[in-house]
């Protein structure tokens, strides 16, 4: 199952322009958004610190949302800002939840930087009054205190437009106004490699031979190697690697995650994509591996933060619920025999953020549709999951 991104939206209209859509742009967004619902999506997401997806305004937003309102749709989101703009970014997603007439899901909450921390206090007053006034909105999160992203990210997305970052980079008049920037707190952008600090972005993904010394260092380290002004450091590597590289971002609060894992209205998602221990290359943040075991592990049967049950309800008929798929997220007669068999004693996450390429333990079967895919630890070769839609879709009965 999947969402249809806004920035996918904003580029088949628009390309990679900043700007103001059209009225007849807007349309055209407008009619995909139908579209990507009547095939199943389950609503439209953004990323709004990313370039297109920075490019689109609230109300551009909010027009999306009123596209995929009708067919049960939900607006997920990377906020605008999870830094020094949190509180800001939160109430922007309020609005267009409510303005769009659909919930609103925040995914991965969190307050990036240590002088946001206590904003979280306030961000969590926020979304119980949206709700206690009637609105649907909730979030997810990860277990860990670091988030992840691409290297480039740090960059104002106004160098991107039009799809010429690596051309802007390369160009010194460009590069120079790129690289003073860079060393500034912008109003409505989040620079993350300056709310954290080059000490607390590592970085990954290097392919060039003479770059792979660098893998896992420090921005801060890395500079210091290199000579370098941290941001010319960035930028250069960007250009080598022709902004392909990803960074680690050690932002956030132990005592947040803790708080957070508490609140009923968040769930779990790992907020990585999938990757093969036999055939990688490069470092990727243990959430890729651990998520769900250090949830079972560390923080329900170490810390005793959440009972077990509330834990597994969160992982599951909660994010069920969420999505309207009306026939998984229980083990009840008539549903989808979705299992997953783990052992309490045994189960936690081995991945590290030096090692992250570490399989966790304590799962012992999973089986899928009925089918068992997991037997004592290891993959049967079986495969049968299924495509799910969500409640837009039309069995593709009209004209495709």
């Amino acid at each position: 199952g999947s969402f249809v991104g806004a920035g996918t939206v904003r580029v088949y209209a628009k390309g990679q322009a900043i700007g103001l859509p059209t009225p007849a742009e807007l349309d055209t967004m407008r009619a995909m958004v139908r579209r990507a619902m009547t095939d199943g999506a389950f609503g439209a997401g953004s990323a709004l610190i990313y370039p297109p997806n920075a490019y689109a305004s609230t109300d551009e937003l909010i027009e999306i949302a009123r596209a995929m309102s009708p067919y049960g749709g939900v607006y997920i989101t990377h906020m605008r800002n999870e830094g020094n703009e949190l509180l800001e970014a939160v109430d922007e997603a309020i609005r267009i939840g409510h303005d769009g007439g659909v919930p609103v899901e925040i995914y991965h909450l969190k307050a990036a930087g240590p002088a946001n921390w206590p904003k979280m206090a306030r961000v969590i007053a926020k979304i119980d009054s949206a709700r206690t006034a009637g609105q649907d909105v909730q979030a997810d999160m990860y277990l860990y205190v670091a988030g992840g992203n691409g290297f480039a990210s740090c960059i104002l997305p106004k160098y991107a437009a039009d799809g010429k970052l690596l051309q802007n980079l390369r160009d010194p008049a460009t590069r120079a106004l790129v690289k003073a920037d860079l060393h500034l707190e912008i109003p409505g952008f989040d620079n993350l490699c300056l709310v954290g600090t080059p000490a607390n972005v590592m970085v990954a993904g290097f392919t060039r031979p003479e770059l792979k010394q660098f893998e896992g260092k420090r921005l801060s380290e890395i500079a210091q190697s290199m000579g370098k002004d941290w941001a010319d450091a960035l930028i250069d590597l960007n250009i080598a690697e022709n902004a392909r590289l990803g960074e680690i971002l050690f932002l956030m609060s132990e005592d947040n995650i803790r708080t957070q894992l508490k609140l009923p209205w968040i769930k779990w998602g790992t907020d990585a994509g999938a990757v093969d221990p036999a055939t990688a290359t490069s470092l990727v943040h243990p959430r890729t591996y651990g998520n769900y075991t250090r949830l079972l592990g560390r923080y329900v049967r170490d810390e005793h933060v959440i009972t077990l049950e509330e834990a597994v309800r969160k992982a599951t008929s909660a994010v069920a619920t969420r999505l309207s798929i009306a026939d998984r997220g229980l083990l009840k007669e008539g549903m989808k025999a979705d299992i997953l068999v783990f052992d309490p004693a045994t189960i936690a996450d081995k991945a590290t953020f030096e090692k992250p390429h570490q399989l966790s333990t304590g799962v012992m079967n999973v089986l899928v549709n009925g089918v068992e895919v997991i037997h004592d630890g290891v993959h049967t070769g079986a495969k049968p999951g299924q495509v799910v839609r969500g409640p837009g879709w039309d069995g593709w009965t009209s004209p495709r």
